[in-house]
């Protein structure tokens, strides 16, 4: 494995920022991470770059321990969610400022500009400033500045957080394919989990600074290990049902049906989503949202059901899964 973090923590004060972080990211891997505000997904990526210290464990590159290294001495190239180019430069510049200070003849410059800049398909903006540019494009000059330096790991915090949904959807197949066509270890932080599971192989959910779950998207949403996690991915969010032994019962929305016999109910409401409809339903269990065709009708008498294998099973008080 290319990337790998042991036991690693940030601490302030008395209080652990992120804790006991363990993973590894193999070459042409994209790895997500994904959590609420405040959960430790930045301050990880920051970490990996050796932009904040470490106050336990260790971060291996390659076999290499650079725990104590300086950023400049991590071969780690960073895209972030605010661009952080400088808007009196051409992208040409901004570009070109980074190879300067590492001593890059001006030929050797010139045809790493041009050939990065063709991949990521600006050659013919590179005499434009930022402001002149595209949100889109001015995110496509960030991730070429970083693949400029041909590190040795990507860390993208948000890159696309200040884009508009529909260019998000245009741009992220081609941010997929010049990122993975490098053949690094890659770690995405998004707060958007459709955005981890179309980018990322394998997503890291954290909670609390701890990781909750590592897995696949698949897995993550079929198999949560916690109440948190099955809460946190899948959108609309899984029902939780109370149930006379104490446990807490989960169902996905689009696993409950229209049935003769189960749960009787009353429509609350019902919101429409184009392919299809979310209704909210009002039981003696509590409320059920349930996905249904966008032709579905509510049929007189039904009540509500779904399959046993459907159901997630969860310690009401420590959130963990119990089947």
């Amino acid at each position: 494995m290319t990337l790998e973090l042991r036991k690693v923590g940030r601490k302030i004060s008395n209080q652990w920022i992120v804790e006991d972080l363990s993973m590894t990211v193999a070459d042409n891997e994209c790895l997500a991470l994904v959590g609420p505000s405040g959960c430790g997904k930045s301050t990880t990526l920051r970490l990996i770059a050796g932009l904040d210290p470490t106050s336990s464990g260790s971060i291996h590159i390659r076999g290499r321990d650079v725990t104590s290294l300086s950023p400049s001495e991590r071969s780690v190239g960073m895209v972030f969610q605010s661009y952080a180019l400088l808007p009196h430069l051409s992208v040409y510049e901004n570009l070109e400022l980074g190879l300067r200070v590492r001593g890059v003849p001006l030929r050797e410059r010139t045809s790493k500009i041009r050939e990065i800049l063709e991949l990521v398909q600006l050659w013919n903006r590179a005499r434009n400033r930022p402001a002149e540019l595209s949100g889109g494009q001015r995110q496509r000059v960030a991730l070429a500045r970083a693949l400029l330096r041909q590190p040795e790991v990507y860390l993208l915090d948000e890159p696309m957080s200040n884009l508009d949904a529909q260019l998000r959807e245009d741009i992220r197949p081609e941010l997929r394919r010049l990122v993975l066509e490098q053949s690094r270890p890659t770690i995405y932080v998004t707060h958007d989990q459709h955005e981890a599971m179309a980018m990322a192989q394998r997503i890291a959910v954290l909670h609390q600074g701890k990781i909750e779950q590592i897995d696949t998207p698949y897995n993550l949403y079929h198999n949560p290990v916690s109440l948190f996690v099955a809460q946190f991915i899948g959108r609309p969010q899984i029902n939780c049902l109370k149930m006379e032994s104490g446990h807490l019962c989960a169902v996905r929305p689009e696993c409950v049906r229209f049935s003769d016999s189960g749960l009787a109910f009353k429509l609350q409401s019902r919101e429409w989503l184009g392919n299809s409809q979310l209704l909210f339903l009002e039981t003696e269990r509590g409320l059920i949202r349930m996905m249904a065709p966008p032709e579905q009708a509510i049929p007189e008498d039904a009540r509500l059901s779904w399959r046993r294998e459907d159901e997630l099973f969860f310690n009401p008080e420590s959130g963990a899964r119990l089947n």
